[in-house]
Protein backbone atom coordinates (compact mmCIF):
# COMPACT_ATOMS: atom_id res chain seq x y z
CA UNK A 1 0.00 0.00 0.00
CA UNK A 2 2.96 2.56 0.77
CA UNK A 3 4.38 1.57 -2.65
CA UNK A 4 1.11 3.10 -4.49
CA UNK A 5 0.78 5.72 -2.64
CA UNK A 6 4.74 6.52 -3.29
CA UNK A 7 3.47 5.78 -7.23
CA UNK A 8 0.68 8.28 -6.55
CA UNK A 9 2.89 11.21 -5.34
CA UNK A 10 5.85 10.72 -7.95
CA UNK A 11 2.71 10.85 -10.61
CA UNK A 12 1.21 13.90 -9.11
CA UNK A 13 5.05 15.90 -8.68
CA UNK A 14 5.34 14.78 -12.44
CA UNK A 15 1.67 16.32 -13.09
CA UNK A 16 2.51 19.47 -11.21
CA UNK A 17 6.34 20.22 -12.33
CA UNK A 18 4.50 19.70 -16.34
CA UNK A 19 1.96 22.11 -15.26
CA UNK A 20 4.20 24.46 -13.72
CA UNK A 21 6.45 24.38 -16.61
CA UNK A 22 3.73 24.76 -18.81
CA UNK A 23 2.39 28.20 -17.21
CA UNK A 24 6.10 29.79 -16.91
CA UNK A 25 6.81 29.55 -20.16
CA UNK A 26 3.12 30.88 -21.26
CA UNK A 27 3.75 33.93 -18.79
CA UNK A 28 7.00 34.54 -20.54
CA UNK A 29 5.93 33.96 -24.27
CA UNK A 30 2.65 36.72 -23.25
CA UNK A 31 5.37 39.30 -21.54
CA UNK A 32 4.97 38.22 -17.97
CA UNK A 33 8.31 37.55 -17.13
CA UNK A 34 8.89 38.71 -13.15
CA UNK A 35 5.70 36.01 -12.78
CA UNK A 36 7.30 33.52 -15.30
CA UNK A 37 10.88 33.73 -13.88
CA UNK A 38 8.97 33.48 -9.97
CA UNK A 39 7.34 29.89 -11.43
CA UNK A 40 10.43 28.94 -12.50
CA UNK A 41 12.06 29.27 -9.08
CA UNK A 42 9.49 27.85 -7.22
CA UNK A 43 9.80 24.54 -9.55
CA UNK A 44 13.41 24.15 -8.85
CA UNK A 45 12.69 25.05 -4.56
CA UNK A 46 10.01 22.72 -4.38
CA UNK A 47 11.89 19.66 -6.24
CA UNK A 48 15.23 20.13 -4.38
CA UNK A 49 13.18 19.99 -0.69
CA UNK A 50 11.38 16.97 -2.35
CA UNK A 51 14.56 15.04 -3.69
CA UNK A 52 16.97 16.53 -1.82
CA UNK A 53 17.01 14.27 2.16
CA UNK A 54 18.51 17.13 4.24
CA UNK A 55 15.96 19.28 3.19
CA UNK A 56 13.41 16.89 4.48
CA UNK A 57 11.74 19.77 6.94
CA UNK A 58 11.40 22.17 4.42
CA UNK A 59 8.81 20.25 2.92
CA UNK A 60 6.29 21.21 5.32
CA UNK A 61 7.36 24.79 4.46
CA UNK A 62 6.04 24.37 0.59
CA UNK A 63 2.66 25.96 1.09
CA UNK A 64 3.92 28.92 2.43
CA UNK A 65 6.57 29.35 0.08
CA UNK A 66 4.35 29.19 -2.59
CA UNK A 67 2.16 31.95 -1.16
CA UNK A 68 5.59 34.17 -0.15
CA UNK A 69 6.95 34.09 -3.28
CA UNK A 70 3.30 34.69 -5.43
CA UNK A 71 2.03 36.92 -2.73
CA UNK A 72 4.67 38.98 -1.48
CA UNK A 73 8.10 38.53 -3.63
CA UNK A 74 6.48 38.54 -6.79
CA UNK A 75 4.32 41.92 -5.83
CA UNK A 76 7.40 43.70 -4.76
CA UNK A 77 9.45 42.92 -7.88
CA UNK A 78 6.02 44.41 -10.06
CA UNK A 79 6.29 47.38 -8.00
CA UNK A 80 10.03 48.04 -8.29
CA UNK A 81 9.67 47.56 -12.03
CA UNK A 82 6.82 49.51 -12.67
CA UNK A 83 8.13 52.61 -10.47
CA UNK A 84 10.81 53.23 -13.70
CA UNK A 85 8.03 52.90 -16.60
CA UNK A 86 5.31 55.29 -17.16
CA UNK A 87 2.49 52.57 -16.77
CA UNK A 88 -0.56 54.16 -16.44
CA UNK A 89 -3.67 55.48 -18.45
CA UNK A 90 -2.35 56.19 -22.27
CA UNK A 91 0.40 53.57 -21.60
CA UNK A 92 -1.15 50.56 -21.20
CA UNK A 93 -0.14 48.65 -23.59
CA UNK A 94 3.55 47.70 -24.87
CA UNK A 95 5.16 49.14 -28.12
CA UNK A 96 4.26 45.83 -30.12
CA UNK A 97 0.61 45.76 -29.35
CA UNK A 98 0.44 49.74 -29.44
CA UNK A 99 1.82 49.25 -33.10
CA UNK A 100 -0.51 46.09 -33.86
CA UNK A 101 -3.65 47.64 -32.93
CA UNK A 102 -2.84 51.21 -35.06
CA UNK A 103 -2.17 48.72 -38.22
CA UNK A 104 -5.20 46.63 -37.67
CA UNK A 105 -8.10 48.34 -35.31
CA UNK A 106 -11.46 49.50 -37.51
CA UNK A 107 -11.41 52.56 -35.11
CA UNK A 108 -8.14 53.62 -37.47
CA UNK A 109 -9.60 53.42 -40.73
CA UNK A 110 -11.09 55.99 -43.24
CA UNK A 111 -13.54 56.02 -46.14
CA UNK A 112 -11.03 57.62 -48.77
CA UNK A 113 -12.63 60.46 -51.09
CA UNK A 114 -13.05 58.14 -54.35
CA UNK A 115 -14.29 54.91 -51.99
CA UNK A 116 -17.03 52.93 -54.35
CA UNK A 117 -20.50 51.87 -52.17
CA UNK A 118 -21.39 48.21 -52.30
CA UNK A 119 -24.93 47.43 -52.05
CA UNK A 120 -25.91 44.20 -49.78
CA UNK A 121 -28.33 41.63 -49.00
CA UNK A 122 -28.93 40.19 -46.04
CA UNK A 123 -30.30 36.79 -45.36
CA UNK A 124 -30.67 35.47 -42.44
CA UNK A 125 -31.76 31.47 -40.70
CA UNK A 126 -35.35 32.07 -38.93
CA UNK A 127 -36.10 29.66 -35.64
CA UNK A 128 -39.81 29.61 -36.57
CA UNK A 129 -41.12 33.13 -36.84
CA UNK A 130 -38.13 34.60 -35.40
CA UNK A 131 -34.58 35.79 -37.25
CA UNK A 132 -31.51 34.65 -35.68
CA UNK A 133 -28.25 36.80 -36.13
CA UNK A 134 -26.91 33.13 -38.26
CA UNK A 135 -26.46 35.25 -41.61
CA UNK A 136 -25.51 35.12 -44.66
CA UNK A 137 -24.17 38.34 -46.82
CA UNK A 138 -24.34 38.85 -50.68
CA UNK A 139 -21.98 41.24 -51.85
CA UNK A 140 -22.99 43.83 -55.01
CA UNK A 141 -20.63 45.37 -56.66
CA UNK A 142 -20.86 48.86 -58.79
CA UNK A 143 -21.15 46.87 -61.90
CA UNK A 144 -23.83 44.55 -60.65
CA UNK A 145 -21.74 41.29 -60.07
CA UNK A 146 -22.82 39.52 -56.92
CA UNK A 147 -20.32 37.71 -54.15
CA UNK A 148 -20.90 36.22 -50.91
CA UNK A 149 -18.91 36.68 -47.48
CA UNK A 150 -16.58 33.89 -46.65
CA UNK A 151 -16.93 32.73 -42.85
CA UNK A 152 -15.44 35.66 -40.58
CA UNK A 153 -11.83 34.88 -39.15
CA UNK A 154 -10.90 36.67 -35.99
CA UNK A 155 -8.02 38.53 -36.19
CA UNK A 156 -7.81 40.50 -33.28
CA UNK A 157 -9.91 39.01 -29.89
CA UNK A 158 -9.74 40.32 -26.10
CA UNK A 159 -11.79 38.60 -23.17
CA UNK A 160 -13.32 36.51 -25.81
CA UNK A 161 -14.68 38.75 -27.96
CA UNK A 162 -14.04 39.33 -31.25
CA UNK A 163 -12.45 42.94 -31.94
CA UNK A 164 -11.31 42.71 -35.84
CA UNK A 165 -12.24 40.04 -38.01
CA UNK A 166 -11.83 39.64 -41.88
CA UNK A 167 -13.88 37.56 -44.11
CA UNK A 168 -12.43 36.63 -48.34
CA UNK A 169 -15.70 37.14 -51.23
CA UNK A 170 -16.34 33.91 -52.70
CA UNK A 171 -18.42 33.06 -56.10
CA UNK A 172 -21.87 33.27 -54.93
CA UNK A 173 -22.53 29.70 -57.56
CA UNK A 174 -20.72 28.02 -55.01
CA UNK A 175 -23.89 27.71 -52.64
CA UNK A 176 -27.13 26.44 -53.28
CA UNK A 177 -29.36 29.21 -54.35
CA UNK A 178 -33.49 29.25 -54.44
CA UNK A 179 -34.63 31.89 -56.85
CA UNK A 180 -37.75 33.89 -57.87
CA UNK A 181 -37.44 35.06 -61.45
CA UNK A 182 -33.64 36.78 -61.30
CA UNK A 183 -34.01 37.40 -57.18
CA UNK A 184 -32.69 35.55 -54.67
CA UNK A 185 -34.75 35.06 -52.05
CA UNK A 186 -32.96 31.78 -50.08
CA UNK A 187 -29.46 30.63 -49.46
CA UNK A 188 -29.21 26.97 -48.49
CA UNK A 189 -25.92 26.07 -46.71
CA UNK A 190 -24.74 22.59 -45.06
CA UNK A 191 -28.77 22.11 -44.27
CA UNK A 192 -29.56 25.30 -43.39
CA UNK A 193 -32.06 27.40 -44.71
CA UNK A 194 -30.96 31.64 -44.75
CA UNK A 195 -33.85 33.22 -46.13
CA UNK A 196 -33.87 36.92 -47.55
CA UNK A 197 -34.33 39.41 -44.77
CA UNK A 198 -32.50 42.99 -45.39
CA UNK A 199 -30.92 44.68 -47.99
CA UNK A 200 -30.36 48.90 -47.59
CA UNK A 201 -32.20 49.85 -50.89
CA UNK A 202 -35.23 47.78 -50.23
CA UNK A 203 -38.08 49.44 -48.76
CA UNK A 204 -40.01 46.52 -48.35
CA UNK A 205 -37.55 45.33 -45.72
CA UNK A 206 -37.02 48.48 -43.90
CA UNK A 207 -38.71 46.97 -40.91
CA UNK A 208 -35.89 44.50 -40.36
CA UNK A 209 -33.41 47.34 -40.00
CA UNK A 210 -33.37 47.53 -36.63
CA UNK A 211 -33.03 43.75 -35.85
CA UNK A 212 -30.19 44.25 -38.64
CA UNK A 213 -28.22 46.76 -37.22
CA UNK A 214 -28.60 45.84 -33.38
CA UNK A 215 -27.86 41.99 -34.17
CA UNK A 216 -25.66 41.98 -36.68
CA UNK A 217 -24.32 45.19 -38.34
CA UNK A 218 -23.04 47.16 -35.73
CA UNK A 219 -22.02 44.27 -33.14
CA UNK A 220 -20.96 42.00 -36.01
CA UNK A 221 -20.01 43.26 -39.24
CA UNK A 222 -18.70 47.00 -38.07
CA UNK A 223 -15.56 44.69 -36.97
CA UNK A 224 -15.10 42.93 -39.80
CA UNK A 225 -13.38 43.68 -42.97
CA UNK A 226 -14.33 42.10 -46.39
CA UNK A 227 -11.70 41.87 -48.60
CA UNK A 228 -12.43 41.41 -52.58
CA UNK A 229 -10.29 39.88 -55.06
CA UNK A 230 -8.37 42.69 -55.70
CA UNK A 231 -7.32 43.04 -52.35
CA UNK A 232 -9.33 46.65 -51.60
CA UNK A 233 -11.26 46.23 -47.86
CA UNK A 234 -15.00 46.55 -47.49
CA UNK A 235 -16.43 47.44 -44.12
CA UNK A 236 -19.68 48.75 -42.85
CA UNK A 237 -19.88 52.74 -41.80
CA UNK A 238 -22.89 54.50 -41.39
CA UNK A 239 -24.15 57.08 -44.16
CA UNK A 240 -25.67 60.25 -43.84
CA UNK A 241 -29.31 59.01 -43.70
CA UNK A 242 -27.95 56.66 -41.06
CA UNK A 243 -28.31 53.30 -42.28
CA UNK A 244 -25.01 51.43 -42.53
CA UNK A 245 -23.89 51.49 -46.05
CA UNK A 246 -20.38 48.61 -47.15
CA UNK A 247 -17.85 50.83 -47.98
CA UNK A 248 -14.10 50.64 -49.57
CA UNK A 249 -11.81 51.80 -46.66
CA UNK A 250 -8.06 52.27 -46.11
CA UNK A 251 -5.70 51.94 -43.31
CA UNK A 252 -5.30 54.91 -41.39
CA UNK A 253 -1.64 53.62 -40.75
CA UNK A 254 1.33 52.35 -42.39
CA UNK A 255 4.57 50.79 -41.89
CA UNK A 256 7.23 52.06 -43.97
CA UNK A 257 10.63 52.93 -44.52
CA UNK A 258 11.90 56.55 -43.59
CA UNK A 259 14.84 58.79 -43.00
CA UNK A 260 14.35 59.91 -39.32
CA UNK A 261 16.96 61.76 -37.09
CA UNK A 262 18.33 60.08 -34.49
CA UNK A 263 20.67 60.92 -31.75
CA UNK A 264 21.87 63.73 -34.10
CA UNK A 265 22.57 61.20 -36.61
CA UNK A 266 20.30 60.56 -40.23
CA UNK A 267 18.88 56.56 -39.72
CA UNK A 268 16.65 54.60 -41.91
CA UNK A 269 14.29 52.96 -39.88
CA UNK A 270 10.92 51.58 -39.66
CA UNK A 271 8.17 53.94 -38.82
CA UNK A 272 4.53 54.16 -38.76
CA UNK A 273 3.54 56.94 -41.63
CA UNK A 274 0.15 58.48 -42.09
CA UNK A 275 -1.73 57.47 -45.29
CA UNK A 276 -3.79 60.25 -45.66
CA UNK A 277 -0.80 63.06 -45.30
CA UNK A 278 2.50 60.85 -45.94
CA UNK A 279 4.02 62.22 -42.83
CA UNK A 280 5.77 59.31 -40.18
CA UNK A 281 4.14 59.70 -36.92
CA UNK A 282 6.46 60.95 -34.04
CA UNK A 283 7.66 58.82 -31.39
CA UNK A 284 8.43 60.72 -28.06
CA UNK A 285 8.64 59.47 -24.48
CA UNK A 286 6.69 56.44 -24.77
CA UNK A 287 3.90 57.84 -26.89
CA UNK A 288 2.89 58.14 -30.84
CA UNK A 289 2.47 61.63 -32.22
CA UNK A 290 0.46 62.66 -34.99
CA UNK A 291 0.28 65.69 -36.92
CA UNK A 292 -3.22 67.73 -37.98
CA UNK A 293 -3.40 69.63 -41.12
CA UNK A 294 -2.23 73.14 -38.98
CA UNK A 295 1.64 71.02 -38.27
CA UNK A 296 0.47 70.96 -34.73
CA UNK A 297 1.34 67.32 -32.84
CA UNK A 298 -1.51 65.74 -31.23
CA UNK A 299 -1.25 62.34 -29.09
CA UNK A 300 -2.65 59.16 -31.08
CA UNK A 301 -1.55 56.35 -28.46
CA UNK A 302 1.04 55.56 -26.03
CA UNK A 303 2.83 52.18 -24.88
CA UNK A 304 5.08 51.50 -21.31
CA UNK A 305 8.16 52.66 -22.13
CA UNK A 306 11.07 52.70 -19.70
CA UNK A 307 11.65 56.40 -17.88
CA UNK A 308 14.80 55.74 -15.29
CA UNK A 309 14.49 57.65 -12.34
CA UNK A 310 11.96 60.18 -13.65
CA UNK A 311 8.73 58.91 -11.37
CA UNK A 312 11.52 59.25 -8.47
CA UNK A 313 13.23 62.89 -9.19
CA UNK A 314 10.14 64.69 -10.49
CA UNK A 315 8.77 64.06 -6.55
CA UNK A 316 11.20 66.55 -5.81
CA UNK A 317 11.53 68.55 -8.91
CA UNK A 318 8.35 69.13 -9.99
CA UNK A 319 7.07 71.92 -7.92
CA UNK A 320 3.26 71.13 -8.26
CA UNK A 321 4.53 67.44 -6.80
CA UNK A 322 6.99 68.25 -4.45
CA UNK A 323 4.86 71.25 -2.39
CA UNK A 324 1.75 68.61 -1.81
CA UNK A 325 4.27 65.81 -1.48
CA UNK A 326 6.21 67.78 1.50
CA UNK A 327 3.26 68.23 3.29
CA UNK A 328 1.47 65.10 3.35
CA UNK A 329 4.64 63.14 4.46
CA UNK A 330 4.92 65.67 7.26
CA UNK A 331 1.08 65.41 7.91
CA UNK A 332 1.80 61.56 7.90
CA UNK A 333 4.76 61.60 10.29
CA UNK A 334 2.80 64.08 12.21
CA UNK A 335 -0.22 61.86 12.24
CA UNK A 336 1.36 58.92 12.78
CA UNK A 337 3.09 60.15 15.74
CA UNK A 338 0.35 62.06 17.29
CA UNK A 339 -2.24 58.75 16.86
CA UNK A 340 0.61 56.88 18.91
CA UNK A 341 1.47 59.83 21.44
CA UNK A 342 -2.52 60.37 22.47
CA UNK A 343 -3.21 56.57 22.37
CA UNK A 344 -0.53 55.75 24.47
CA UNK A 345 -1.23 58.21 27.04
CA UNK A 346 -4.94 58.04 27.17
CA UNK A 347 -4.07 53.71 27.19
CA UNK A 348 -1.57 54.27 29.70
CA UNK A 349 -3.72 56.41 32.25
CA UNK A 350 -6.58 53.98 31.92
CA UNK A 351 -4.45 51.16 32.51
CA UNK A 352 -3.03 52.87 35.64
CA UNK A 353 -6.37 53.83 36.90
CA UNK A 354 -7.68 49.73 36.17
CA UNK A 355 -4.43 48.76 38.16
CA UNK A 356 -5.34 50.43 41.32
CA UNK A 357 -6.69 46.90 43.53
CA UNK A 358 -9.44 49.38 45.75
CA UNK A 359 -11.06 50.35 42.46
CA UNK A 360 -14.63 48.84 42.53
CA UNK A 361 -16.35 47.84 39.39
CA UNK A 362 -12.49 47.03 37.73
CA UNK A 363 -13.95 44.20 35.56
CA UNK A 364 -17.03 46.47 33.93
CA UNK A 365 -14.81 49.08 33.58
CA UNK A 366 -12.63 47.26 31.34
CA UNK A 367 -15.43 45.55 29.22
CA UNK A 368 -16.70 49.09 28.73
CA UNK A 369 -13.37 50.37 27.85
CA UNK A 370 -12.55 47.99 25.27
CA UNK A 371 -15.71 48.39 23.57
CA UNK A 372 -14.09 50.87 20.51
CA UNK A 373 -11.58 48.10 19.95
CA UNK A 374 -14.09 45.37 19.90
CA UNK A 375 -16.09 46.89 17.31
CA UNK A 376 -14.57 46.94 13.40
CA UNK A 377 -13.04 50.07 12.76
CA UNK A 378 -15.01 50.89 9.61
CA UNK A 379 -18.32 51.16 11.00
CA UNK A 380 -16.76 53.19 14.03
CA UNK A 381 -15.11 55.13 11.40
CA UNK A 382 -18.74 55.70 9.25
CA UNK A 383 -20.68 56.23 12.64
CA UNK A 384 -18.25 58.69 13.28
CA UNK A 385 -18.17 60.50 10.15
CA UNK A 386 -21.85 60.91 9.46
CA UNK A 387 -23.31 60.50 13.50
CA UNK A 388 -20.42 63.23 15.07
CA UNK A 389 -18.63 64.91 12.67
CA UNK A 390 -21.82 65.43 10.17
CA UNK A 391 -21.38 69.67 9.34
CA UNK A 392 -25.36 69.42 9.29
CA UNK A 393 -27.06 67.12 11.49
CA UNK A 394 -24.22 66.01 13.42
CA UNK A 395 -24.22 65.27 17.31
CA UNK A 396 -21.12 67.87 17.57
CA UNK A 397 -22.81 70.91 15.50
CA UNK A 398 -25.86 70.26 16.38
CA UNK A 399 -25.94 70.07 19.71
CA UNK A 400 -23.30 70.99 21.55
CA UNK A 401 -21.65 73.71 19.15
CA UNK A 402 -24.98 75.24 18.24
CA UNK A 403 -27.65 74.17 20.62
CA UNK A 404 -25.16 74.68 23.69
CA UNK A 405 -23.17 77.15 22.77
CA UNK A 406 -25.09 79.01 19.87
CA UNK A 407 -21.28 79.21 17.72
CA UNK A 408 -21.35 78.71 13.85
CA UNK A 409 -20.72 75.22 13.44
CA UNK A 410 -16.94 73.57 12.88
CA UNK A 411 -16.27 72.96 9.08
CA UNK A 412 -15.25 68.72 9.75
CA UNK A 413 -14.51 67.93 6.75
CA UNK A 414 -13.94 71.22 4.38
CA UNK A 415 -11.65 73.01 6.95
CA UNK A 416 -8.22 71.57 6.37
CA UNK A 417 -7.38 72.04 10.24
CA UNK A 418 -10.16 70.84 11.75
CA UNK A 419 -10.43 68.05 9.58
CA UNK A 420 -7.20 66.87 10.80
CA UNK A 421 -8.39 67.25 14.44
CA UNK A 422 -11.55 64.90 13.57
CA UNK A 423 -8.80 62.32 12.04
CA UNK A 424 -6.83 62.29 14.96
CA UNK A 425 -9.79 62.29 17.15
CA UNK A 426 -11.35 58.71 15.84
CA UNK A 427 -7.50 57.17 15.62
CA UNK A 428 -7.57 57.66 19.39
CA UNK A 429 -10.73 56.22 19.96
CA UNK A 430 -9.76 53.63 17.81
CA UNK A 431 -6.40 53.17 19.75
CA UNK A 432 -6.33 53.56 23.47
CA UNK A 433 -8.02 50.72 23.96
CA UNK A 434 -5.39 48.49 22.56
CA UNK A 435 -2.67 50.56 24.28
CA UNK A 436 -4.67 50.26 27.78
CA UNK A 437 -4.76 46.78 26.84
CA UNK A 438 -0.86 45.71 26.52
CA UNK A 439 0.40 48.78 29.30
CA UNK A 440 -2.26 46.74 31.92
CA UNK A 441 0.17 43.84 31.04
CA UNK A 442 2.76 45.39 31.60
CA UNK A 443 2.01 47.48 34.50
CA UNK A 444 0.68 44.10 36.76
CA UNK A 445 4.20 42.59 35.62
CA UNK A 446 6.37 44.75 37.69
CA UNK A 447 7.00 43.47 40.94
CA UNK A 448 5.19 45.00 43.84
CA UNK A 449 8.66 45.00 46.12
CA UNK A 450 9.94 47.72 43.76
CA UNK A 451 7.34 50.08 44.95
CA UNK A 452 8.20 49.13 48.75
CA UNK A 453 11.54 50.07 48.85
CA UNK A 454 10.87 52.94 46.86
CA UNK A 455 8.48 54.05 49.69
CA UNK A 456 10.71 53.29 52.58
CA UNK A 457 13.20 55.28 50.87
CA UNK A 458 10.60 58.56 50.89
CA UNK A 459 10.06 58.45 46.82
CA UNK A 460 6.73 59.94 45.92
CA UNK A 461 4.09 58.56 43.29
CA UNK A 462 5.64 61.08 40.92
CA UNK A 463 9.26 59.79 41.07
CA UNK A 464 8.02 55.83 41.91
CA UNK A 465 6.28 56.71 38.09
CA UNK A 466 9.13 58.39 36.72
CA UNK A 467 12.37 56.32 38.11
CA UNK A 468 10.31 52.40 38.05
CA UNK A 469 7.25 52.14 36.52
CA UNK A 470 7.75 54.53 33.34
CA UNK A 471 11.17 52.57 32.40
CA UNK A 472 10.02 48.86 33.11
CA UNK A 473 6.72 49.68 31.36
CA UNK A 474 8.64 51.08 28.20
CA UNK A 475 10.79 47.46 28.02
CA UNK A 476 7.77 46.04 26.95
CA UNK A 477 5.85 48.71 25.26
CA UNK A 478 8.64 50.68 23.36
CA UNK A 479 8.32 47.78 20.30
CA UNK A 480 5.00 48.23 20.23
CA UNK A 481 5.25 51.39 19.95
CA UNK A 482 6.84 51.54 16.95
CA UNK A 483 5.08 48.98 15.92
CA UNK A 484 1.73 51.09 16.22
CA UNK A 485 3.79 54.25 14.58
CA UNK A 486 4.46 51.62 11.62
CA UNK A 487 0.37 50.77 11.67
CA UNK A 488 -0.44 54.37 11.85
CA UNK A 489 2.04 55.39 8.99
CA UNK A 490 -0.10 53.60 6.80
CA UNK A 491 -3.27 53.37 8.24
CA UNK A 492 -5.32 54.02 4.91
CA UNK A 493 -8.40 53.10 6.09
CA UNK A 494 -9.24 55.19 8.78
CA UNK A 495 -8.44 58.42 6.43
CA UNK A 496 -10.02 57.43 3.59
CA UNK A 497 -13.08 56.43 5.18
CA UNK A 498 -13.45 59.08 7.22
CA UNK A 499 -12.41 62.07 4.94
CA UNK A 500 -10.72 60.22 1.69
CA UNK A 501 -8.11 62.74 2.16
CA UNK A 502 -9.71 65.79 1.55
CA UNK A 503 -10.21 69.06 1.61
CA UNK A 504 -8.42 69.42 -1.64
CA UNK A 505 -4.64 71.25 -1.83
CA UNK A 506 -4.89 73.94 -4.46
CA UNK A 507 -2.96 74.75 -6.71
CA UNK A 508 -1.40 71.18 -7.41
CA UNK A 509 -1.09 69.02 -10.11
CA UNK A 510 -2.05 65.63 -8.47
CA UNK A 511 -5.12 64.46 -6.47
CA UNK A 512 -3.44 65.36 -2.89
CA UNK A 513 -5.81 66.30 0.14
CA UNK A 514 -4.83 67.78 3.37
CA UNK A 515 -5.81 64.45 5.35
CA UNK A 516 -4.42 62.46 2.72
CA UNK A 517 -1.18 60.45 4.04
CA UNK A 518 1.38 58.50 1.81
CA UNK A 519 -0.78 55.72 0.81
CA UNK A 520 -3.93 57.23 0.53
CA UNK A 521 -1.87 59.91 -1.91
CA UNK A 522 -0.61 56.88 -3.89
CA UNK A 523 -4.16 54.74 -4.04
CA UNK A 524 -5.85 58.17 -5.19
CA UNK A 525 -2.78 58.77 -8.41
CA UNK A 526 -3.29 54.64 -9.17
CA UNK A 527 -6.92 54.36 -9.11
CA UNK A 528 -8.88 57.60 -8.36
CA UNK A 529 -6.90 60.31 -10.42
CA UNK A 530 -8.96 62.67 -12.16
CA UNK A 531 -6.19 62.63 -14.93
CA UNK A 532 -6.36 58.85 -15.12
CA UNK A 533 -4.07 56.53 -13.58
CA UNK A 534 -0.67 56.75 -12.90
CA UNK A 535 1.07 53.17 -11.45
CA UNK A 536 4.52 54.29 -12.63
CA UNK A 537 4.38 57.17 -9.97
CA UNK A 538 2.24 55.30 -7.74
CA UNK A 539 4.59 52.72 -7.71
CA UNK A 540 7.75 55.27 -6.97
CA UNK A 541 6.43 56.69 -4.20
CA UNK A 542 5.25 52.62 -2.41
CA UNK A 543 9.18 52.41 -2.26
CA UNK A 544 10.05 56.01 -1.27
CA UNK A 545 7.24 54.52 1.58
CA UNK A 546 8.86 51.31 1.97
CA UNK A 547 12.52 53.03 3.06
CA UNK A 548 10.93 55.74 5.34
CA UNK A 549 8.93 53.17 7.17
CA UNK A 550 12.02 50.84 7.35
CA UNK A 551 14.26 53.84 8.42
CA UNK A 552 11.91 55.09 11.14
CA UNK A 553 11.81 51.87 12.50
CA UNK A 554 15.54 51.12 12.40
CA UNK A 555 16.06 54.25 14.35
CA UNK A 556 13.00 53.29 16.87
CA UNK A 557 14.88 50.13 17.40
CA UNK A 558 17.75 51.70 18.11
CA UNK A 559 16.59 54.13 20.73
CA UNK A 560 14.13 51.48 22.12
CA UNK A 561 17.24 49.17 22.72
CA UNK A 562 18.27 51.75 25.67
CA UNK A 563 15.06 50.36 27.28
CA UNK A 564 16.79 47.16 27.37
CA UNK A 565 19.61 48.32 29.84
CA UNK A 566 16.84 48.69 32.96
CA UNK A 567 16.97 44.68 32.74
CA UNK A 568 20.52 43.88 32.73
Amino acid sequence: MTRVWKFIGWILLALFNAFSIWGALFLFQKGFYELSITFFVLIVLIDFFIFNRKSYPFRYMIPAIILLFILVLYPIAFTIKTAFTNYGTGHIMTRQEVVDRLLTDPVYTYVPNDAKEYNYEVFVEFNGIEPTDDFKLIVITPNGDKYIMGEIKSIRVQAGKMLLGEANLKEIDDYNLIKEGDKIIAIVDEDKTYRYFYSPDDIDTAINEVFFKSKIGFPLLSKVEIVDFQGNRLSMRFSEDGTLRLKSIRHLYRLSLSEVVENGKNVVKTVLVNDITNKPLLEENGTFYDFDENGEKKPVMGYISYVGTKNFSQIFTDPTISGPFMKIFLWNFTYAALSVLFTFVIGLSFALVLNNNSLKGRSLYRTLLIIPWAIPAFISVLIWKNGFFNETYGIINKFIVSGLFNKESIQWMTNPFWAKVAVLIVNTWLGFPYMMTVSLGALQSIPDELYEAASIDGASKGQRFWKITFPLLMTTVAPLLIGSFAFNFNNFVNIYLLTSGGPAIPNTSTPAGATDILISYTYKLAFEAGRGQDFGFASAISILIFFIVAGISFVNFRISGSFEEVNR
